[in-house]
């Protein structure tokens, strides 16, 4: 597929369901800024520093998507706990969420995914983010935006997007190939062989196929995602293809919002995040490990 083919990916969507697609670019963002269901959410890496926005844009604290070990479900905050978070921003069932960030993908693919837990389906990522945005030359600013709280009421709607410890477990003993996982590490290299890390244990899943999150970045299109042919034919390459059961982890699911977004992209019929990552998997002493 040529970049002009993955352009026209981005074109606005005629559906009245969504205003946008998965996949928006900046040009076709812009004319629907103050729509009033559009609400745009910047994630940025240091929300402390975080000086300048696109205009309209609500800023979201990363570190509120991202729960413990101890929480019910490891990794994810509680329902209680999202329903502040997401209220908080203003966003109610109706809206369109369009998220960005400041780094190529990664925490804005995570509240994406956490709205598709929620049930959530009328949700876009702005290609390239900031960096795109900038790229273009399109205006930043620096002014609070104004917005009214909801009443977002949050539930594990749509678990099909998760899996757990326990799931991949079962697929990993699983007897029929038909059933098996193929997780998807999108960790470094080092996490990946073991050679660096702050868990308990290091290495990687059995088995687990290493893509790292910031190859299927394009640093010369201002870190947009990559030629989507490109993308499927070294998947593939490395044992990643569209039809299988797919699993995708990091070591706190921040890294794995942009690889499970992609695979969205792609059209992976099914994709799964692991929001306990290696934050979980690397710290028990019951799960098996590679090196």
């Amino acid at each position: 597929m040529s970049h002009d083919t993955l352009h026209t990916a981005g074109t606005p969507d005629s559906s009245e369901a969504n205003l946008l697609p998965l996949i928006v670019e900046p040009e076709h963002l812009i004319p629907l800024l103050e729509h009033p269901d559009l609400v745009l959410v910047d994630v940025p890496l240091k929300a402390e520093s975080h000086a300048q926005h696109i205009p309209g844009a609500r800023l979201l604290d990363f570190k509120q998507l991202v729960g413990s070990n101890d929480d019910e479900i490891p990794g994810i905050p509680s329902p209680e706990t999202l329903s502040a978070v997401i209220s908080a921003l203003g966003i109610t069932r109706d809206s369109h969420v369009v998220a960005y960030d400041d780094e190529g993908g990664g925490w804005a693919g995570r509240l994406l995914w956490t709205l598709a837990l929620l049930g959530h389906t009328r949700f876009s990522y702005l290609n390239g983010g900031l960096h795109a945005w900038q790229g273009d030359g399109l205006p930043l600013v620096d002014t609070v935006t104004q917005w009214q709280p909801s009443e977002y009421r949050a539930a594990y709607v749509d678990t099909s997007v998760m899996a757990t410890r326990e799931d991949i477990l079962d697929r990993l003993a699983a007897d029929a190939p038909e059933d098996k996982v193929v997780v998807w590490d999108a960790r470094s290299v080092e996490e990946y062989r073991g050679e660096k890390g702050q868990n308990a244990r290091l290495g990687h899943i059995p088995g687990a196929v290493h893509f790292e999150w910031t190859e299927a970045m394009d640093r010369e299109r201002n870190l947009r995602i990559r030629d989507y042919a490109e993308l499927i034919t070294e998947l593939g390459a490395r044992g990643i293809n569209p039809d299988q059961h797919i699993v995708t982890h990091c070591q706190s699911h921040h890294r794995s919002g942009l690889t499970w977004l992609v695979g969205r992209a792609l059209g992976f019929s099914d994709i799964r995040a692991y929001p306990g990552s290696w934050k979980e998997w690397g710290n028990r002493d019951d799960t098996p490990i590679e090196r």
